[in-house]
């Protein structure tokens, strides 16, 4: 919690009205009535009625504009029936909101206008304060109380997937300048990660004390490691920004595309609930990851294609290596594909429902 504030008293206690909801009972491994289930990007371009909304808006104006932001997270919850509601935003939103100068580029992705690669550079990456993102606490607000008992997930880039970005500038294939820069000069590669764990961790701290029930945290470029750079060079940011949430008692997700070498490390750097991707099938996932700990996912996004059958008998798969899970929380292995039809989401929402309801 930021040095001013008090926790209300239902941060005291836990006890939202979303606390008995079964994606938080998921999530803290309690039994459910069904297993729960919410999609990664389920609020974006799948959607006509986002398309719309959304017209003429650049994206970084849309994540600081609360009515926006609010329409868009409510457009899955109405339209799918999801379990959760997962915030609006953007993972360079924090970024910009200190003054980094960086656009998001339709087709493209975030570029950053001046790379960071010195320690000068360093300086350009101040602490993150509440003021920065006053647009998230007044957006986070409308949410909570229009979410009523469905639950609010708050998120943030993890520190190796915002130092990607920052080192090469904007998207990249091999990440040949950030691996440069790791492997090159560790300390000031520790220093980066360091402070954008600090920035990241005040992003989140923001998001639950405006009323997210859960966080999770995105490495979406950190499967570009082999396991021991991973421990040597990158967990100990991770574990700084889960550390620093943990007083909180929301549930941590932890989410890496092509982390199947990392499974057990993303566990370990202090999530509650580890994001499997669609390579590793969840029984897999759970001995890699061991005990203590819930999973989320895992069914192949680009399986929403094929026919209504062939797309059920995929998510039965994917129950069925999920028996036996202390807690699971049903999800795609990555975010939803923008040409994805949304009647497919519909209906998976209501069969996986269907097929685990007691």
């Amino acid at each position: 919690m930021s040095a001013n504030s008090q926790p209300t008293s239902q941060q005291q206690t836990g006890r939202t009205a979303a606390y008995d909801s079964a994606f938080l009972r998921a999530c803290r491994r309690e039994p459910v009535p069904h297993t729960p289930v919410w999609f990664m990007r389920q609020a974006g371009r799948s959607l006509p009625e986002y398309r719309k909304v959304r017209e003429g808006t650049a994206m970084l104006e849309s994540c600081m504009r609360p009515d926006l932001v609010t329409e868009i997270t409510m457009q899955p919850v109405r339209r799918h029936g999801v379990d959760a509601a997962i915030y609006f935003s953007d993972i360079v939103v924090p970024l910009k909101a200190i003054g980094i100068d960086l656009d998001i580029k339709p087709g493209v992705g975030p570029v950053v206008e001046k790379p960071i690669r010195s320690r000068a550079d360093l300086e350009r990456l101040r602490p993150l304060t509440p003021d920065d993102v006053k647009y998230v606490t007044e957006a986070m607000g409308m949410l909570v109380g229009e979410l009523g008992t469905t639950p609010l997930i708050g998120f943030a880039g993890a520190p190796f997937t915002l130092a990607s970005y920052l080192v090469e500038g904007g998207p990249s294939r091999n990440h040949e300048h950030t691996k440069a820069l790791m492997y090159g000069d560790p300390e000031l590669w520790a220093d980066l990660l360091d402070r954008l764990a600090d920035i990241t961790a005040a992003f989140l701290t923001v998001q639950i004390e405006a009323g997210a029930s859960a966080v999770q945290l995105f490495d979406s470029w950190v499967g570009a490691l082999a396991p021991a750079d991973y421990r040597r060079s990158v967990m100990p940011a991770s574990a700084k920004v889960f550390d620093a949430v943990a007083g909180f008692g929301v549930p941590r997700i932890h989410f890496g595309v092509g982390t199947g070498e990392l499974l057990p490390l993303l566990g370990e750097a202090g999530a509650d609930v580890v994001g499997v991707d669609w390579r590793v099938p969840l029984d897999e996932a759970r001995r890699r990851v061991g005990p203590g700990k819930a999973l989320q996912g895992n069914l192949d996004p680009a399986v929403l294609f094929a026919p209504r059958a062939a797309v059920e008998a995929a998510a039965d798969e994917v129950l069925a290596a999920a028996r036996g899970l202390e807690g699971h929380v049903f999800n795609l292995g990555h975010g939803v594909l923008p040409t994805t039809d949304p009647d497919a989401l519909t209906r998976l929402v209501a069969h996986v429902h269907e097929r685990t309801s007691h």
